[in-house]
């Protein structure tokens, strides 16, 4: 099977944070199925970040032991990924990726990304950008669920429309679009006797009592309302008189609005045993799940592209209750896993004002996520027919738990998802040996060359022909002491090494005037134009001069 770089920035896997979000737990999740299910002879990570090593290796370990080597690719050993020929990105950010890639040559490696939110600025701006970066069609982005693809293929095609009237057609094939969902590692969550007493008895839950329970972050604007929830709860204790717990197992985002929200919860379902638990912790993250009897979700926010919880759920048996929104459409079979609700939003067309007022700035996006929740709803009477029918039938309970489990071990466990992955792999890079060479420029007009887009800053330049010059008086031991002073070491980057600098000053003492061009010949071509800018750092500090010939 194919294989691939991964792009292992600590922020994408890392889930040890007081900031949990969707992509942390996914990046995780991924990470730990691919070390796990992934059926290649080494591992190709790629810091790109540039952290220590040892921290890294104890981030990887701590996600799964890998059981197979590890190839460390440095942060600038852009150029190693040729060797599995694929780059996975956890995000949609390739377009930057495409532009880096460029100055090797956009043949060197494909690139693979993924969608997460698709609703903030940032994201916008970059599925526009994949129709302007030099990508090529062997380049791929994961969808993660029908409603995201959709999503993605209506910007895509709003912003081609605009290229194509404005400026013609597109001449570069566009890169890929599929659909694979996020997975599980199912076993992670199998339930435990043991776990749901430790759990019932901490939250003074009894044995015979069913039990709601919600896992994600709390957020009313930018997750979804738990007020729906508890709406629902209410009615349907209500409804059959029993006595009905819940658990909301997360983080509250701002924190400080924690203990407000949770009062809020409470008092919308009165009738409700309500307990809330920090969600964050490993040990909460895996055992909860074996406390509860079903689970509930009702996202109403266009931050949730396709809700990892469910599945989740779905590993530790539970039969599910949620709202048919984005891509919970795509894991929880309505009769079989548990029970889709309804959701009614406006009609396409109707939020022009919400997208000018964003485009402008005037509300944030943790507002603009807000507002358009704000219309949208689900229906009630049918939550709470869903919830009585679980509430009253524990046979109907364990049914659709053990069909939703059995989903989860077929459909969505790691061990099913990563080789897709590994067939996308293979046939980019079979794409890519096949592509024809890219005449293209290697430049990148977004980020020039300084000295290029700054050429009309200086008086002139710099010329082969220039004669660089001994200064009177000056030995290695003055020079080296000089430009080893504080305010000539700033800035250090790419510079000649230390005996590069000693060769080059040497020959120019022993020889007197020498032409830049020669001097250059000295070093190894990779290091000339090194070199040639540390002859003007020379001269700037009063080690050496260079005058210009006729």
């Amino acid at each position: 099977m194919s294989n691939a770089a991964i792009f292992l920035h600590p922020n994408g896997f890392d889930t040890s944070g007081q900031t949990l979000l969707g992509r942390h737990s996914a990046g995780e999740s991924f990470l730990r199925g691919l070390i796990r299910h992934a059926d290649v002879d080494r591992f190709h990570f790629w810091n790109v970040a540039g952290r220590p090593q040892a921290e890294l290796d104890a981030l990887v370990q701590r996600i799964e032991a890998p059981r197979q080597p590890i190839n460390w690719i440095p942060q600038a050993g852009r150029g190693q990924l040729a060797e599995p020929g694929v780059l996975n990105v956890p995000s949609p950010a390739i377009d930057a990726e495409a532009w880096q890639r460029r100055p090797f040559g956009s043949r060197r490696y494909a690139l693979c990304g993924i969608t997460h939110t698709t609703a903030t600025a940032r994201v916008m701006q970059i599925l526009a950008n994949l129709l302007i970066a030099p990508v090529e069609d062997y380049d791929a982005l994961i969808c993660t669920s029908t409603a995201v693809r959709q999503a993605v293929e209506a910007q895509l095609d709003m912003f081609r429309s605009y290229m194509g009237r404005e400026y013609g057609p597109r001449r570069r094939p566009e890169l890929q679009r599929t659909t694979i969902p996020l997975g599980v590692n199912v076993e992670d969550f199998a339930p435990s006797a043991a776990h749901r007493a430790a759990w019932r008895a901490r939250l003074d839950i009894p044995e015979d009592a069913v039990v709601a329970l919600y896992v994600g972050r709390f957020s009313v604007k930018t997750k979804m309302n738990p007020a729906l929830m508890a709406m629902a709860l209410e009615r349907a204790a209500r409804a059959t008189g029993k006595p009905l717990y819940w658990i909301g197992s997360g983080w509250t985002e701002p924190q400080s609005t924690a203990e407000q929200l949770h009062a809020d919860i409470r008092a919308l379902c009165p009738s409700v045993e309500y307990r809330q638990v920090d969600g964050r912790p490993a040990d909460v993250r895996f055992s909860i799940w074996s406390a509860a009897d079903f689970f509930i979700s009702f996202p109403d926010n266009i931050q949730e592209t396709f809700g990892l919880t469910p599945i989740e759920a779905m590993a530790a048996g539970l039969p599910c209750v949620v709202s048919d929104w984005n891509g919970y459409k795509d894991t929880v079979r309505h009769g079989l896993d548990g029970f889709r609700i309804p959701t009614l939003a406006p009609r396409p067309g109707y939020g022009g004002d919400i997208a000018y007022w964003f485009a402008n700035e005037w509300i944030t996006y943790d507002n603009y996520a807000a507002i358009t929740a704000q219309n949208v709803a689900i229906d009630l009477a049918e939550a709470e027919a869903a919830i009585v029918r679980l509430i009253e039938d524990p046979e109907l309970r364990r049914t659709l738990g053990a069909q939703a489990q059995a989903q989860a071990r077929s459909v969505f466990d790691w061990a099913a998802i990563i080789p897709q992955y590994q067939a996308l792999w293979a046939e980019q890079n079979a794409r890519r040996r096949a592509a024809a060479p890219d005449p293209s420029p290697k430049d990148n007009p977004l980020r020039p060359d300084p000295y290029t887009l700054f050429a009309g800053y200086p008086t002139r330049h710099l010329q082969p022909s220039d004669l660089v010059c001994p200064i009177p008086g000056v030995d290695w031991a003055w020079a080296q002491a000089r430009l080893n002073g504080p305010l000539a070491m700033y800035g250090r980057f790419n510079r000649p090494t230390g005996p590069e600098l000693h060769q080059v000053f040497t020959h120019v003492l022993e020889n007197g005037p020498t032409p830049v061009a020669r001097l250059l010949e000295l070093l190894p071509a990779a290091r000339r134009n090194y070199m040639e800018r540390a002859l003007i750092w020379m001269a700037r500090h009063d080690v050496l001069t260079i005058t210009a010939t006729a």
